[in-house]
């Protein structure tokens, strides 16, 4: 099952990660064993068969110097006896004279290879073959004071004893291996279920906690290793705490602020149904409750769809989704569909830019939440610019910072520096402002271009002049500027 879902066990990966390199180097120790094992089986047969023919190169010195040379050599009867005593091995020799002819011994032992260097007395070792049988042998080159000839003496001896010294030595150190390696696979086994029980101990403490409980967990009581991990999992639930904090604050803040519109269309509705029942009721006071009814689901309307627009910008999925888009043609069109009103209340509304087909000014984002943000810059605006005043929507380039710029300002009263980052936290409203709105304009323009990794700021449009009325309600004005990566 866990092979079919993509999940792997942390116990059983690093038990693999202990266990098959055992596996891998218990073969190799096995075969460096038998290596180890030859040479040492070796060394004690090699200095007793060297021994052997460095006593017989003696005696033939040792006889050529009493003058009793003979073109064949032959050991006596009792000699041959004592080099051919070993039941377990066959042993040969051979006596060559400075010629190379044969003196003595057994014509089957092969010499050493021609282009070896002679140097006499120095003792060498090789293998061979006799017949079918491998052998090892010993061979020096002798000289007999007097003589200026060297005689090669060789004695070989077969392999039994060898042999069975090497597998006496591997079976003494693997077979106690068949014994310690299952041992050691258990411990490992054990060890590892010891060292795990902590996470186990996590894990349990984690399911049993209550979907409400977003506290961090106890770093006291886990592993250093998965310490990163927990302190990770902390940090996450506490966003994830602060995140549910202000959705639970901004769904407080909107029934509120829906509460007051919809009290009024309930009490407009009921006042207006009180009146008709009496028969005190005109069509002029009936007209004015239905202009305050439709009044009061206009702004519940407008609320509703700012919560929308507000729910639409923090949607991470919805705003990944990014095309390339023409800012000039958004700004243009919305402030075409804002003329009629900015007409109503005798407000000067343009637009300054290239126009609508220039393709240099594109960015990368939303097309939906691009014009959501330009729309409630404008509709902002409206709001707080008395009548004959200015608002003029900007688009620029900037190619020397790579990023595209729009801004929107206005001729109104302005923003106090004190309270310009206030104004775009949801429901906040300047104190002194008596302008019907939802307070979420700001706040989804702010979430917006968050969103698309757009730097916004607020300044005067203005310099402000100590001391100078403006005239007719006018001040220095607001400039909300928002630079977009290009």
């Amino acid at each position: 099952m866990a092979a079919e879902s993509g999940q792997r066990s942390l116990f059983g990966e690093i038990l693999d990660w202990m266990l098959a390199p055992l596996l891998v180097i218990w073969p190799i120790s096995v075969a460096l064993t038998w290596l180890v094992a030859q040479g040492i089986a070796s060394k004690p047969y090699d200095r007793e068969l060297g021994e052997t023919a460095r006593s017989l190169g003696l005696q033939i010195a040792s006889e050529q110097r009493s003058g009793q040379a003979r073109s064949r050599y032959a050991l006596s009867s009792e000699a041959a006896a004592l080099l051919r005593a070993d039941e377990s091995d066959t042993v040969y020799y051979l006596v060559l004279n400075p010629r190379g002819e044969f003196l003595s011994g057994d014509r089957g032992l092969p010499p050493p290879p021609a282009e070896e260097g002679i140097v006499p007395w120095e003792l060498r070792f090789r293998d061979d073959e006799v017949g079918n049988e491998s052998v090892r042998v010993a061979y020096l080159w002798v000289t007999p004071e007097g003589s200026s000839g060297t005689m090669l003496v060789q004695v070989a001896e077969t392999l039994g004893k060898r042999s069975r010294l090497t597998n006496e030595i591997i079976k003494g150190v693997i077979l106690p291996q068949f014994v310690i390696l299952p041992l050691a696979v258990l411990l490992v086994w054990l060890a590892l279920a010891r060292g795990i029980a902590p996470l186990n101990d996590l894990q349990r403490r984690i399911r049993s906690r209550d979907s409400s409980d977003l506290s961090p967990i106890d770093e006291r009581r886990i592993p250093d290793e998965v310490a990163p991990l927990v302190r990770a999992i902390n940090d996450l639930l506490q966003r994830l705490d602060q995140s549910i904090s202000s959705q639970r604050h901004f769904l407080a803040d909107a029934a509120h602020q829906l509460k007051t519109p919809l009290a009024g269309l309930r009490t407009q509705a009921e006042f207006a149904q009180r009146e008709i029942d009496e028969g005190r009721s005109t069509p002029t006071e009936l007209k004015r409750s239905l202009q305050q009814i439709a009044l009061s689901s206009q702004r519940a309307a407008h609320m509703v769809n700012q919560l929308l627009a507000m729910a639409r910008a923090e949607d991470q999925e919805h705003a990944a989704r990014r095309v390339a888009v023409n800012l000039p043609e958004l700004a243009m069109e919305t402030v075409r569909d804002f003329v009629p009103r900015a007409f109503e209340k005798r407000l000067d509304l343009g637009y300054e830019g290239p126009d609508e087909d220039s393709s240099a000014l594109r960015i990368h984002g939303h097309p939906l939440l691009i014009r959501e943000l330009i729309r409630n810059l404008v509709d902002n605006a409206l709001l707080y610019t008395p009548p004959g005043g200015t608002i003029t929507v900007r688009v620029v380039e900037d190619p020397f910072g790579q990023v595209c710029v729009l801004q929107v300002e206005d001729s109104g009263p302005g923003i106090a520096e004190a309270e310009r980052e206030k104004v775009f936290q949801p429901f906040y409203r300047a104190l002194g402002t008596n302008v019907d709105g939802s307070g979420l304009g700001l706040a989804i323009v702010r979430e917006i271009a968050q969103q698309h990794d757009a730097e916004l700021s607020l300044d005067d449009a203005r310099p402000r002049r100590p001391g100078f009325v403006e005239p007719d309600g006018m001040g220095p004005g607001a400039r909300f500027t928002v630079r977009f990566h290009a």
